[in-house]
Formats: C-alpha cells, sequence, structure tokens
C-alpha cells in the first residue's frame, strides 16, 4: 500500500507548453471528428433509450461526468451514461469492481454492453479524447505515476487502447483481489501504463484502425479479438 500513500506528494504543472500538431495527427483529429459525428448522428436513438430506461431505474442525471487528466495534463470533464447510484462516489473508491452494489441494475447492463461509453462520443468532438488512446485516468492515480505519465500524456486519451482490450473484464479480476485498489496501483495500472508507452511508441492511423475494428470485434456476442498486442 506504499504506492499509494505516495498520492499527493506530486502535484500535476499549473500551465503546460503547447501542443504542436504534426500532419499525422491532424488526419488522426479529422478521422475523429468524423467517427464520432457520424457515431453521434446513427446512435442517437440508443441516447434516448438509454437516458429514459436510466431515469426510470434510479433517480439523479443520465449523464455522469468525472475530471479526468487529459493530453498535456490538461484536466476535462469525461462523459457517461450513470451506472451507480447518484451518491456513489461519496459511498466508495473510484474503482468498480464486479458485484460492485452502487451499481444499478441498468447500469449493469450499460457496463457490460460498454453502451455507457457512448457519450465520449462527444469528449471526442470537444477535442478533448480520441477515439484511440490511453485510457484517461483521476487525478489521484496520475500523481502517484506522474514521470510515467509524461510520456503517455503526449497524446490524447481515447475511448479504446491495448489496455482496454486486454482488461476489457477489469472488474472482475478487482472483485477477485483482497484488495481491489492495491490490485489495480500495485499491477493493473502499471500495466497499463506499459501498454499506453507502447501505443505512443508505435500510434499510427493503421494501428488506430486496428484497434476500432479489434474493440468493435470484442462488443459482438460470442466474438472475441485478439489482445492487440
Amino acid at each position: 500500500m506504499e504506492t499509494i500513500r505516495l498520492a499527493g506528494l506530486f502535484r500535476l504543472p499549473n500551465s503546460v507548453p503547447p501542443i504542436q500538431n504534426t500532419p499525422t495527427e491532424l488526419m488522426k483529429r479529422l478521422l475523429d471528428l468524423f467517427c464520432s459525428v457520424m457515431g453521434l448522428l446513427l446512435c442517437w436513438p440508443l441516447f434516448a433509450i438509454a437516458a429514459m430506461f436510466i431515469k426510470l431505474d434510479s433517480p439523479g442525471p443520465v449523464i455522469f461526468k468525472q475530471e479526468r487528466i487529459g493530453r498535456g495534463f490538461r484536466p476535462f470533464l469525461i462523459y457517461k451514461f450513470r451506472t451507480m447510484i447518484s451518491d456513489a462516489p461519496q459511498k466508495g473508491c473510484a474503482l468498480t469492481a464486479s458485484g460492485d452494489p452502487r451499481v444499478t441494475r441498468v447500469g449493469r447492463i450499460l457496463r457490460q454492453t460498454k453502451l455507457d461509453e457512448l457519450p465520449q462520443l462527444i469528449n471526442v468532438v470537444k477535442g478533448e479524447m480520441s477515439l484511440v488512446g490511453p485510457r484517461p485516468e483521476v487525478r489521484k492515480y496520475v500523481e502517484i505515476f506522474h514521470d510515467r505519465y509524461k510520456t503517455v500524456l503526449t497524446v490524447r486519451p481515447g475511448i479504446t487502447d491495448l489496455a482496454s482490450l486486454k482488461y476489457r473484464d477489469e472488474s472482475a479480476i478487482l472483485a477477485a483481489a483482497e484488495n481491489p485498489e492495491a490490485e489495480y496501483v500495485q499491477r493493473i495500472l502499471p500495466d497499463k501504463l506499459q501498454l499506453a508507452e507502447d501505443y505512443v511508441r508505435r500510434a499510427s492511423l493503421c494501428l488506430d484502425l486496428r484497434l476500432i475494428l479489434q474493440t468493435l470485434l470484442k462488443l459482438l456476442p460470442g466474438k472475441t479479438a485478439p489482445d492487440g498486442h
């Protein structure tokens, strides 16, 4: 648990240098905009259905907002469909293991199908996220691994990445651990950071398209895609 107690010893920078976009990054941004706008247009019926069931299932907002740390250590609010009771942050840690009583009935379905991630298309349109990139983390864990995030946060965080594919069943892993937070900080997150650093080194439009395809295949019932690394 020593690693966990290090949180707060580091502080995210108050200012960051301007981000220089390369031609490849501009092409990636155009791909992000096109796919996210098309996704929002095509998925609006799912948004409406999900919103209706969330409101019927439990009191509280439809959209859950939480601070995450983005490219260049810039904080932003990530959007998800709310899958937990409205006061869940006050009743437990930021991690969610399988069987967490804070998860609502509709929330379990949204999490299993990954539909709770759909509102992040709005983050992509706003330029805070990309379709593919290291998953954005909460401030607490970024501070613990501050030096490693200097590399990871040179790119926009994404909806999917190598770690998302490998740890699709992360909640089950946490549920089986004696101490879920220690398991996450000491084993899972360092491995995720290794995969994120690998993505930054290998980043290309071809890799992004491959990871998007593998993610879509993972979402199909009964289908399994390679872990992508």
